[in-house]
C-alpha cells in the first residue's frame, strides 16, 4: 500500500480488500495498514463535506482541470491559475457518499464518516429531478443516487426494501423505467429493474416485463450489453453487470425495517 496513500486510493483499496475478504482471502497486514491511513483523513477530505453537520453541497468546485488544484467552496474560478471550475452535481456527492460510507462500515474502516449520517439527508435530496432536453446529467445523477441509495440500504441485493421506507423514490424509478427504452439505455434499465424488483415488484408486474423485454432484445451476440465498440472497459462491463443483474432471480432475505 503507498504509504501517501489519498483518500480515493483508501476507498478503492478498502473497497478491493473488503471483497477479497468476502471471497474469504484475508489479508490482516493490509487491513492494518488500510485502518491506519483511512484514520489520517476527515469525513471532508473523503466525501466534499461532512454529513455530521451539512447536506451535500451545491458549491463544491471540482479539482481544477487546468493545474489540479482543489479550490473552496464558493470558488467558480481557479486561485492558482484562474481557470474556470466545475462544480459538483450534488446528488453525486450524495451516491459516493452513500457508497464510501457503506463501504467503510461494511469492512469495519471508518471512512470519516457513518452511513446512517448520509442517510440521513435524503428528504433535502428531494424533489428528484425530471427529464428535461437540457438537464441530462442532471436527471441521470438523481437516477443513479436512488438506486445506490437501494444497493447500500439492502446490502446489493440481499435484502428486500419496503416500498413505506422510500415512497419518493420507489415513484420516481418507476414513473421513468420507460425512459431507458426511449433512450437505448441497457445500462440504466438493468438499474431500475433490480432496484424496483427489491422493493416486491415482480414478473407479474408489467413494467417488469417490459424491462426484461427490453433487455433480452438488445442483447450483444457475445451475451454481453453496451457498446461492444467503447475503448473504455468500463462502458462494456458495466452494462452487462446491470442487465444481469436486472434480469436474474433473487432469494431475499428478509423485508428490511426503514431507517
Amino acid at each position: 500500500m503507498p504509504a501517501a496513500a489519498r483518500p480515493n486510493d483508501i476507498v478503492t483499496l478498502l473497497s478491493e480488500h473488503n471483497a477479497a475478504e468476502r471471497l474469504s482471502v484475508p489479508d490482516p497486514h493490509l487491513r492494518a495498514q488500510l485502518r491506519a491511513a483511512a484514520a489520517r483523513y476527515t469525513a471532508t477530505g473523503y466525501l466534499g463535506f461532512d454529513p455530521a453537520i451539512e447536506p451535500p453541497p451545491a458549491d463544491l468546485p471540482k479539482p481544477c482541470d487546468k493545474c489540479g488544484r482543489q479550490n473552496a467552496r464558493g470558488a467558480t474560478v481557479c486561485s492558482r491559475c484562474g481557470a474556470k471550475l466545475q462544480i459538483y452535481e450534488r446528488y453525486d456527492l450524495y451516491q459516493d457518499a452513500l457508497i464510501d460510507t457503506y463501504t467503510g462500515e461494511r469492512a469495519g474502516i471508518l471512512l470519516g464518516a457513518h452511513y446512517r449520517d448520509v442517510l440521513k439527508w435524503l428528504p433535502a435530496m428531494r424533489p428528484w429531478p425530471e427529464r428535461a432536453s437540457e438537464n441530462d446529467y442532471h436527471y441521470y445523477s438523481g437516477i443513479y443516487a436512488i438506486t445506490h441509495l437501494v444497493y447500500t440500504y439492502d446490502d446489493y441485493s440481499q435484502n428486500r426494501v419496503s416500498r413505506d421506507c422510500f415512497p419518493q423514490e420507489f415513484a420516481h424509478l418507476r414513473a421513468n423505467l420507460r425512459r431507458a427504452i426511449e433512450e437505448k439505455d441497457p445500462e440504466t434499465m438493468g438499474e431500475y429493474l433490480d432496484s424496483l424488483r427489491s422493493f416486491g415488484l415482480d414478473f407479474s408486474d408489467d413494467l417488469i416485463r417490459v424491462g426484461f423485454d427490453y433487455l433480452l432484445s438488445v442483447q450483444n451476440p457475445d451475451g454481453s450489453w453496451g457498446d461492444m465498440r467503447d475503448p473504455n472497459a468500463y462502458g462494456r462491463y458495466h452494462p452487462t453487470w446491470t442487465a444481469i443483474d436486472g434480469l436474474r432471480d433473487y432469494r431475499w432475505n428478509r423485508v428490511l425495517p426503514c431507517p
